[in-house]
């Protein structure tokens, strides 16, 4: 695999920010069934769906893809993308975008480098400021990924517009913003499981010299900044590759979905549960433990990791490109 090199000039907060959108709309695109396999199997025996003989059972991650095709048509595994390209595009790239320029804003004046107090608070700052500005766009998602099992006289919305409208008729404005505090809780977890992960394994990968095989004196450089942002051509390795992002975004995945994954499944019920079902997000937590026990609070793990992993894979692939390539672009656009 070959990606592009750093640019002479690093780029801008503003093509980090445009980047981090366009990359999280490539990376929604390619694992958006996943995404609706996790919330069909984290809703799967909710309380207030009856288990009947007729109720449609998912089983395991193919399964569930294979079942909604059959019953629901291949339409149903991207029901809700219009609402999580939206998302995309606000979410990723406050969350992603910003995470550089808030972390330099943290980061004490003549400092030589970046603590990891300093990295988790950027985290959960860009995280919080993203799940405040994207929720209604989630919330919508959730929505429409969890009724496309119902029959279509059943559906509470007929289009991305319709829903908006109608939750904010039905439920106020206050129903757009539905399960803000977990969403808060689960990006601020999420968002620190993969930057900072993220940030941590490929400067592991760099200094060992893993990608390449090298693993003597020999041709070892100066190790570029943990930051997201592209080295510059003197500190630019040959190893700091897309092989190199691919493994550690990787692993960034696997974490935040051992970290993240109860909170995620507390945020699908609450988002998708009707007006007066749960009082708040710690009674749907409460109702889930008593039915389920702890073993529900990990409902739809392996879906939640291939999607989260494979998401991150290609957004931080999709990242560390587009914004090399919006940087090396600019001086012929000038």
């Amino acid at each position: 695999m070959v990606g592009l090199k750093p640019p002479e000039v690093p780029p801008t907060a503003a093509m980090k920010f445009v980047s981090a959108g366009m990359a999280g709309c490539v990376a929604d695109l390619c694992t958006f069934p996943l995404d609706t396999a996790k919330v069909r199997l984290q809703i799967q025996g909710e309380v207030r769906i009856p288990r009947t003989v007729s109720s449609v059972e998912y089983r395991g991650v193919l399964g569930t893809l294979s079942t909604m095709v059959r019953t629901e048509g291949a339409r149903s595994l991207y029901s809700g993308l219009a609402a999580g390209l939206q998302r995309q595009m606000s979410f990723a790239s406050i969350r992603i975008g910003l995470y550089d320029s808030v972390k330099q804003l943290y980061t004490p004046k003549g400092a030589d480098n970046t603590g990891m107090a300093t990295r988790l608070l950027a985290g959960c700052t860009t995280g919080a400021v993203a799940v405040a500005c994207a929720q209604p766009t989630d919330v919508v998602k959730v929505r429409f990924q969890a009724s496309g099992a119902l029959p279509d006289s059943a559906r509470r919305y007929s289009g991305t517009v319709d829903a908006y409208r109608t939750i904010a008729r039905e439920e106020g404005v206050r129903g757009l913003w539905r399960g803000t505090l977990p969403n808060i809780a689960r990006n601020a977890i999420i968002n620190c499981g993969e930057l900072v992960t993220y940030d941590l394994l490929k400067d592991a990968l760099l200094r060992a010299q893993l990608m390449t095989g090298e693993h003597g004196a020999g041709g070892r450089g100066r190790v570029p900044s943990l930051s997201l942002q592209p080295p510059t051509p003197s500190s630019f390795l040959p190893l700091d590759n897309v092989p190199c992002h691919f493994v550690a975004a990787f692993g960034a995945g696997f974490c935040a979905t051992v970290v993240a994954s109860p909170v995620d499944v507390v945020k699908t019920r609450y988002m998708n549960s009707s007006p007066g079902q749960y009082r708040n997000a710690l009674s749907c937590l409460l109702a889930l433990l008593m039915q389920d026990g702890l073993a529900g609070l990990y409902k739809g793990f392996v879906p939640s990791f291939l999607r989260l992993g494979s998401w991150n894979v290609v957004m931080f692939v999709s990242y560390e490109q587009l914004q090399r390539a919006m940087a090396l672009a600019r001086p012929a656009l000038a």
